[in-house]
């Protein structure tokens, strides 16, 4: 009874409204829109007064969202990847201020450019802004990415971003449902000069935020979403990045390969946990959907030439992954 067939951007729908949301603000555009369509639509709408606004644009969204979470409800706000820049003045400022209640940005990229401008690569903004970012690889763990994600949002009292790709949001799979909580009560904040960036509070609230990056990393080295998948090659290695390590598994199973994987779903990066992984191995293939980001910052980390993947050529510098292509790289 707890089994859902579920597009991707429905599985986030459905963990937010069991995370207790009350609101979710949006501005319509592929591959997002599916995630307030489905809230709208859920029986719990209307039962639990759910607040499901579609936006003006992707900044008033933000800052909705970013309202009802100073107020101490939970809130959830989407948008595709070109809307956060429309929205990345309300949401860098919030990395600073912080928030109340649980507040989640889905941010739903889109490579190959299917309905899009660019392929621009939402985790930029969530390094710059120094959050905690989540990438799941398949539904089942972008609903429980999401519950996940309020849980930790309110724990460290910044926003998180859930990043996901055109892929990922309109595929289906079955998932599997948990027990649903009760929204949050109001709790508004009582220190209200910390939501006000004059200098003076915004140099308190931004040491705040730096002091936090050691948690915040702590936090990704024990995370769920962040695993090894063992194998006995003491040669070569993959570091799977979100989605693309279902690509990297369905190789891997359908030539039997014996490849060790890291697979990596949220972020900072766990760098203790990637080092005691990387020394083992003589070549580490990085495949991660959208820009190199992590591929640079690992051939910063350690400083030699081991790690493979698109600025190399390994991969297509741009466009979609899929499986034929890491077929290829593996040769």
């Amino acid at each position: 009874m707890n089994l859902e067939l579920l597009l991707g951007d429905e599985a986030i729908g459905l963990g937010a409204i069991d995370a207790g949301i009350s609101g979710v603000y949006a501005y319509p555009g592929t591959p997002s829109t599916e995630i307030m369509e489905f809230v709208q639509q859920h029986k719990n709408f209307y039962h639990e007064n759910i607040h499901a606004s579609w936006s003006t644009n992707e900044k008033t969204a933000y800052e909705a969202a970013l309202g009802m979470s100073y107020a101490g409800k939970r809130a959830l706000v989407c948008m595709k990847h070109v809307g956060l820049n429309v929205a990345a003045d309300a949401f860098i400022n919030s990395a600073i201020t912080g928030v109340n209640g649980g507040l989640v940005l889905v941010s739903a990229d889109d490579p190959s450019m299917h309905s899009s401008q660019n392929e621009q690569d939402s985790r930029f903004y969530g390094k710059f802004a120094m959050i905690p970012v989540i990438e799941p690889s398949n539904q089942q763990e972008a609903y429980e990415a999401t519950r996940y994600a309020f849980d930790l949002s309110e724990r460290v009292k910044l926003p998180v971003m859930i990043r996901i790709t055109t892929r990922l949001a309109h595929s289906r799979s079955v998932v599997t449902r948990k027990n649903k909580i009760e929204q949050n009560p109001l709790h508004p904040e009582k220190n209200l000069k910390k939501f006000v960036l004059l200098p003076a509070n915004a140099r308190v609230n931004y040491n705040y935020l730096i002091d936090l990056q050691d948690k915040l990393q702590e936090f990704s080295e024990n995370s769920q979403f962040n695993k090894i998948v063992e194998g006995f090659n003491d040669a070569k290695a993959i570091i799977a990045f979100g989605i693309a390590f279902n690509y990297v598994m369905e190789v891997i199973q359908q030539n039997k390969l014996d490849i060790p994987v890291l697979k990596i779903s949220q972020y900072p990066i766990p760098k203790k946990k990637v080092r005691l992984f990387a020394e083992k191995y003589e070549s580490i293939l990085v495949v991660e959907e959208g820009y190199p980001i992590y591929e640079e910052l690992l051939n910063g980390l350690f400083g030699n030439d081991k790690f493979k993947g698109r600025l190399d050529g390994t991969l297509p510098r741009t466009g979609e992954l899929n499986p034929d292509i890491i077929s290829n790289a593996l040769s």
